[in-house]
């Protein structure tokens, strides 16, 4: 049902296939910028599956998904799982759902970590993939969260870091309905991180990850100003 969406409708350009095939079994952790709720994550289902099946840097022939990866894991808030019919089928595909600490319901809040939550992403990389987006938004160049970094030194997991663009003028905010076709979608997977589990600090960790998935302000000079404009626009109007 998904696949025409990238490759179809709109086409998704990739490179770095052969990270994926180096991969081992468990403990990953998939770390990448964020623009749509569920466009990115079912993205990389197709490109995982494709990838584990032999094609190089394409989801040609859908034949890959007679025989799927089906251990992998996507961290998402709890209150987006909930909002809605498919969110709530989705979830079933493999979310690790989670409560945010600074917002909920489009009010910023604060409050402490649940361990629990920490603790059910730690099974869910125990068996499989995770994916997560550490910024915790989809608007771009927002601040990354401490704790995908506690993770990561809990865990000790191999971080893989994925950057995405187009994802936000071809769907819908929710990635569901298709905005504008003929988009270029692209998806570069990078060499996972070198990261010193046991000495390196939270801030080295997150400052790593934010260079990787291209989220550093100095990145910001890439990206076209109407994009960034048409972004505040739809947060100032979604707070209102």
């Amino acid at each position: 049902m998904t696949h025409r969406r990238y490759r179809g409708f709109n086409q998704l350009k990739l490179e770095g296939s052969q990270v994926i095939r180096q991969l081992p079994e468990n403990n990953v952790l998939i770390v990448s910028n964020h623009q749509t709720y569920f466009a990115d994550v079912v993205a990389m289902f197709h490109v995982f599956n494709a990838s584990l099946s032999g094609r190089i840097d394409s989801i040609k022939n859908i034949g890959y998904l007679w025989s799927p990866k089906l251990n992998i894991y996507f961290v998402a808030a709890k209150e987006t799982m909930k909002a809605g019919f498919l969110p709530r089928i989705l979830a079933y595909a493999g979310s690790v759902s989670i409560e945010r600490t600074w917002r909920e319901k489009g009010v910023d809040v604060n409050r402490k970590l649940k361990m629990s939550d920490i603790s059910n992403i730690g099974m869910a990389l125990n068996d499989g993939w995770v994916i997560t987006f550490p910024q915790g938004t989809t608007t771009p160049f927002k601040p990354l969260r401490k704790g995908t970094a506690h993770i990561i030194k809990r865990y000790k997991p191999i971080v893989v870091p994925i950057v995405i663009d187009g994802f936000r003028r071809s769907f819908d905010k929710k990635g569901i309905r298709i905005k504008k076709r003929g988009i270029l979608q692209s998806m570069e997977i990078k060499a996972p991180l070198k990261i010193d589990y046991e000495n390196e600090s939270v801030e080295s960790i997150m400052k790593k990850i934010e260079y990787a998935i291209e989220q550093h302000p100095s990145f910001l000079k890439v990206i076209p100003k109407d994009e960034l404009e048409n972004e505040e626009q739809l947060n100032k109007k979604r707070e209102w």
